[in-house]
């Protein structure tokens, strides 16, 4: 998933360079979105094994 954000990213970056600000907005969306669904699921599984080793 995080390759897919960095992907998204360097899309919106190369559309901002060449002038696409539409498509640049767009791109730049979709990759937050995506860093924020991989952070809470990091969160989630380090959260998840920490629990698993106590019981």
């Amino acid at each position: 998933m995080l390759y897919y954000t960095v992907v998204f990213l360097v899309i919106a970056l190369v559309a901002a360079l060449l002038g696409f600000g539409g498509l640049a907005a767009g791109a730049a969306g979709i990759a937050k979105l995506l860093f924020v669904i991989f952070a809470i699921l990091t969160i989630a599984s380090f959260i998840g094994s920490l629990m698993r080793r106590s019981s």
